[in-house]
């Protein structure tokens, strides 16, 4: 084994012990654990913002439909 061939391979070692020091540093001993609590929050995130998405839109319906003096529910109204 030449010098270079056990240089790269003590850096390659200390490079994985410390990706594996900060892993178990950010996420501790239940890792699986805490990815998949992750992923619950983000879904549950874009579920509040979807749901504030279509209450926005909703609201701006009713707005204009106000602004306009128009009822959605009038008889001149057409149906679909």
């Amino acid at each position: 084994m030449t010098a270079q061939d056990y240089d790269s391979q003590l850096l390659e070692s200390v490079a994985v012990r410390r990706r594996r020091l900060r892993d178990a540093l950010l996420f501790g001993v239940q890792r699986q654990r805490r990815a998949v609590d992750e992923r619950v929050g983000k879904v549950i995130a874009g579920m509040v913002i979807a749901a504030v998405l279509c209450a926005g839109c909703v609201g701006w319906s009713f707005v204009s439909h106000r602004l306009i003096g128009q009822s959605p529910y009038s008889p001149g109204a057409s149906t679909p």
